[in-house]
């Protein structure tokens, strides 16, 4: 049987975390594979061991620390999860969720979402960022939905509208940002598969026929259950590899983190100037 989570099991989640801090966020920030290290720009940082967290799933990939680091990023207070759960760790889609509940019951207004990611899109090459501007949500499609079960009436309604994912006002000053910073910012759909293989040639041959750009295995169940909530979405993914579209290369989880080495400076750069805009 699912596990869902009831709004007692959510607040006593939340008030572990808010009894070891000392601010009150307003931005959370998810890191994705490899680009854990955005967080050692957070200054007077506490951090907090998910293992540490009741109800909060572990991270048991390579490339996420599995912590929470909150503390101040460009003057902004702010929640940064180093490392994140996925589905095919053998976690409920419940779980996948909680976190963005318990960030909701904390007060969190926005939620910036980062991963890494295959393109899918042969123009995209590994090293440049992508805006996520709309996501096919091929995991939820299958009847994984992490909005599965009760409704939780204290947070949104039983069907929200998903027309309007990421929120183009942040989508906006992500632009700015990039060419104020001479960044390569592509944008593009993310599609969420659930993994942990990688993609056949004739998946990424589908996937581009849907109107896909780059492809991964986290992120969007995240984010329906933050407009679920209301809260407002920014995602950003970094191309990690390029689109295998032919079959002639191999894919590998240290090509990807590897990629994120790259990657980290790009993204912080873009992140330092939203979170400066906000």
């Amino acid at each position: 049987m699912s596990k869902y989570y009831s709004q007692a099991e959510i607040q006593e989640t939340a008030n572990t975390i808010r009894n070891q801090i000392a601010i009150q966020p307003k931005v959370s920030l998810i890191l994705g594979s490899g680009l854990g290290s955005i967080a050692d720009a957070i200054q007077n940082s506490v951090s907090i061991p998910y293992k540490h967290i009741p109800n909060w799933p572990a991270s048991t990939v390579q490339g996420h620390v599995g912590q929470l680091v909150i503390g101040e990023f460009e003057g902004l207070p702010i929640l940064v999860m180093q490392g994140r759960a996925h589905y095919y760790e053998g976690y409920s889609i419940a779980q996948i969720g909680l976190p963005i509940r318990v960030m909701q019951s904390l007060g969190i207004e926005i939620v910036i979402v980062t991963n890494a990611a295959g393109a899918v899109n042969p123009e995209f090459a590994p090293g440049e960022l992508m805006l996520i501007t709309d996501h096919l949500n091929l995991i939820g499609m299958a009847g994984l939905n992490p909005l599965r079960g009760p409704n939780l009436d204290e947070f949104g309604p039983r069907f929200p509208d998903m027309s309007q994912a990421y929120d183009k006002q942040l989508m906006q000053i992500g632009r700015t940002v990039a060419a104020r910073n001479y960044l390569t910012l592509r944008e593009g759909v993310y599609a969420c598969l659930a993994g942990p293989s990688f993609e056949t040639p004739a998946d990424l041959r589908f996937l581009r026929l849907a109107g896909v750009d780059a492809v991964g295995m986290s992120t969007v169940p995240e984010v329906m259950v933050a407009r679920h909530g209301g809260t407002r979405v920014l995602g950003i993914s970094g191309i990690s590899n390029k689109a295998n579209l032919d079959g002639e290369t191999l894919t590998t989880h240290e090509e990807v983190l590897k990629a994120g080495k790259k990657l980290s400076p790009q993204l912080l750069v873009l992140l330092n100037g939203i979170l400066s805009s906000l």
